[in-house]
């Protein structure tokens, strides 16, 4: 298995959440975790204004960055379990 390390960068729309942006924080860790990937190191960048807002109800969003180590299969296995979770509202994926 050729594992290789990637830049995954999160846009949580915590609209209607009542816990903590940390428990969602895990619940990603876990997701990564669970399709093989080893979690390096996780951060929140906080609460950032978009440039160009797609929903005036929604203006702004919280930025979480992951680095993590996994095989290549690993950046679209995460997109298609996280593609029905209401609190993610963006993902990418980047090769590091």
């Amino acid at each position: 298995m050729n594992s290789k390390k990637y830049n995954a960068t999160f846009i949580l729309d915590t609209r209607g959440y009542e816990e903590p942006v940390e428990t969602l924080i895990e619940k990603l860790k876990g997701v990564i975790e669970s399709v093989g990937g080893k979690v390096e190191s996780a951060e929140n960048l906080g609460q950032k204004n978009f440039a160009r807002v797609p929903n005036r109800k929604f203006p702004s969003g919280i930025f979480v960055s992951i680095k993590y180590e996994g095989d290549a299969a690993s950046p679209a296995q995460i997109t298609e379990k996280l593609r029905l979770d209401k609190t993610v509202n963006r993902l990418m994926i980047q090769s590091a």
